[in-house]
């Protein structure tokens, strides 16, 4: 039904046919384009199909969705223009950077059990690929290029580009496709809505930092981007790294019973990520700026997606760029990926600013999705969006100051029916489940007043406790099938992830627990729960597997860092038991950039200050920074540099030797659950010192 909609109005991906006779060669080229996907069956071979309970659970949630409502579909494939010859993009390294291909399953007019029917909605509604006119000889998308959107604005010259994808090799191919269309035209301003890499990752695609420099191409961002865009990950970058493979499911097969989309694009692409650094910064609440003819007005919005981002108002076209602030999903106030819990309240009140500062809008558009037409269209989706960010804020603390905690709130808190009644207030991305509990988080902290959670133990440490008192694992297995047939795989999860942590190699508890995640899997709405249960379900049958992902460690981000986040970073990565007894401070001086530091080691904790040195320093290294870089990103060792006089070492060679020993190389593979790591061996290609041998916390 969903796939006759696009055919109806002209938009069917021209390789579906392809895709459904040869899916075999295809999967030779695509490691995740399943070749089971097409026929609807199951990727993995311990797999299960939905069951009985899921089946009803799809039924009851489809009967209450508003399928009446198809504005979407029309909307979506509105200015239409053309679908590129390939659904390929390599990238430059040899490997695909990004594969519309894979996902052509959706558009066979089936209805898959496997997936939430308002899910499987929103998956086709992401499956535009190509050339779109959003406003008709003046703004352009090329959307279905990677998880967001690239934006051209018509200048009087050339073109303006708002957010240029995750990787260069998407956005290179998104400006070559609307040459070739439109007329070749150079781009003449570049400009990020926010500190998150897929919007900038790709600028490399789009302009030549030569042409930045020199002032013919400015690039405008708001107001603390470039720290933003890179300390979110710096810290917990390789945790977040792992849990974004989870979040995102990037390695688990495309089918239907495993990755369909990422509610904001399909996935992001795995090409090769850069960053230029901004020229100009918007610093005031409303910023006016005019580049290549075109008059803009930005609006600053930190706080809200991200910690630094902004909206844009065009008042000679009445059209209003929304960021990611607004797209076709309620958002992640608390993003699984990790990172700070965002402000839902502030988020509301920027949504409220631009209806009453841009009261006319005629056109909406964003970094996701597909445009809105029309005021009043437009005004019923942001004033939806604003009003269950701020619902969701003042009934969640409304809640908790009647006593309902962290661990109770989500299974309280309702989304008011008339919200429930519209598609732009859907969990595809954030859940409400999940957000509600981050806003207690942000106010009140994790603890749930309980006191034995005050100090909880770790779940390995205490499951067999619950076994034992259960009865041993046999009593558990025999209830964890039971539940399963009954349909309750919440429950049966508790009791078999107990199971599990006391016995990693039962093999029956993991099955079963696989099971049930499986099935919260398919009935789940929001992409971020469908792929942490479906991930998590596929490790524990197999083992955690393998793939190629976007890696945010490029240079372009090395350099972006400021030295002290390096050496924060340095001091996450020593092992701190083994640091006992050690005692000294190096002095670290880069003449290029004016900066020094005192590093200091003390009560097996390494420290550093910017400003200071001490003439009594064991050690002082002096080398500029640009060279620096080369030792964050691994191409350089301090020894190398030294050897070709760019770096110099005076004074005890012990602090620096000591601190090399202890430093640790993290990798994105740790276990979720007990005994799922597939071994492989230690990264033996990192340099001491490299900042990140995997960084890919690289989304929303």
């Amino acid at each position: 039904m969903l796939r006759s909609k696009l055919a109806a109005s002209g938009y069917i991906l021209g390789s579906v046919i392809a895709l459904l006779l040869a899916p075999a060669a295809l999967a030779q080229d695509n490691p995740l384009l399943d070749p089971n996907a097409a026929s609807g069956a199951h990727f993995h071979p311990q797999g299960k199909p939905p069951s009985a309970a899921t089946l009803r659970y799809r039924d009851a949630v489809k009967a209450g969705l508003p399928f009446e409502d198809e504005r979407d579909f029309e909307e979506h494939n509105r200015g239409f223009l053309k679908t590129p010859p390939y659904t390929k993009i390599m990238a430059d390294a040899g490997n695909i950077a990004w594969d519309m291909e894979s996902y052509q399953f959706l558009l066979q007019d089936k209805d898959f059990p496997s997936i939430h029917p308002s899910l499987q909605r929103q998956a086709i509604l992401n499956m535009g690929y190509g050339l779109y006119e959003v406003l008709p000889g003046k703004i352009y998308q090329v959307r279905g290029f990677d998880l967001s959107n690239v934006t051209f604005i018509k200048g009087e010259t050339g073109w303006i580009v708002f957010d240029p994808a995750t990787t260069a090799e998407p956005a290179r191919a998104a400006l070559k496709f609307i040459n070739d269309m439109l007329g070749e035209r150079p781009v003449t301003g570049v400009v990020y809505s926010h500190s998150h890499i897929d919007h900038f990752g790709g600028v490399r695609g789009v302009v030549d930092e030569a042409d930045v420099r020199a002032g013919r191409v400015p690039i405008i961002a708001p107001e603390g981007f470039l720290r933003e865009a890179i300390s979110e990950n710096v810290f917990a970058g390789n945790a977040m790294s792992r849990r974004s493979r989870i979040q995102y499911a990037t390695i688990l097969a495309r089918n239907p019973h495993g990755h369909v989309d990422q509610s904001i694009g399909k996935n992001v692409s795995a090409g090769a990520p850069g960053l230029i650094a901004p020229t100009i910064s918007v610093d005031q609440p409303f910023q006016e700026i005019t580049v290549d003819g075109v008059k803009m007005v930005f609006q600053n919005t930190p706080d809200t997606e991200a910690p630094a981002g902004m909206n844009t108002w065009f008042p000679d076209w009445k059209a209003f760029w929304a960021g990611e602030n607004v797209t076709a999903t309620i958002h992640n106030i608390y993003t699984l990926r990790g990172a700070p819990v965002r402000n839902a309240l502030n988020w509301s009140k920027e949504i409220n600013s631009a209806i009453y500062n841009f009261p006319n809008m005629e056109v909406l558009f964003a970094s996701h999705s597909w445009p809105r037409w029309g005021n009043d269209r437009i005004m019923e989706v942001l004033r939806a969006q604003r009003d269950l960010y701020a619902n969701m804020n003042n009934q969640t603390l409304h809640l908790a100051n009647q006593g309902v905690t962290i661990n109770q709130v989500h299974n309280v808190y309702e989304v008011p029916k008339s919200l429930q009644r519209q598609w732009a207030a859907r969990s595809y991305h954030g859940a409400v489940k999940n957000n509600v509990r981050a806003i207690i988080n942000r106010f009140l902290g994790f603890w749930d007043g309980n006191p034995v959670n005050l100090d909880p133990m770790s779940p390995a440490d205490i499951a067999p406790l619950y076994v034992e008192m259960m009865g041993g694992a046999q009593p558990i297995l025999a209830k964890g099938r039971e539940l399963n047939a009954a349909g309750r795989y919440r429950e049966s999860g508790e009791i078999l992830s107990r199971l599990v942590f006391a016995e990693p190699t039962n093999q029956e508890a993991r099955q079963l627990l696989a099971d049930a995640f499986e099935q919260l899997g398919y009935q789940s709405e929001s992409t971020s729960f469908r792929n942490s249960y479906l991930q998590l379900a596929a490790e524990l049958r197999t083992g955690i597997a393998e793939g190629i992902v976007s890696n945010t460690n490029s240079p372009d981000v090395v350099r972006a860092m400021a030295t002290d986040q390096w050496l924060d970073f340095l001091g996450i990565s020593m092992d701190s038991r083994k640091a006992d007894g050690m005692r000294w401070t190096i002095n670290l001086v880069t003449p290029d950039n004016g900066e020094k530091f005192l590093v200091e080691m003390s009560n097996a904790t390494l420290t550093n200050i910017k400003g200071f040195t001490k003439p009594d320093a064991e050690l002082t290294i002096t080398l500029n920074r640009t060279d620096l870089d080369q030792v964050m990103v691994g191409a350089k060792s301090f020894e190398e540099l030294e050897g070709e006089g760019k770096a110099k070492f005076e004074g005890d060679r012990r602090p620096f030797n000591e601190l090399r020993s202890i430093l640790t190389v993290f990798t994105p593979d740790f276990e979720i659950f007990p005994a799922t790591a597939n071994a492989r061996a230690v990264p033996t290609n990192v340099k001491p010192f490299q900042f990140g041998a995997d960084l890919m916390s690289v989304t929303e």
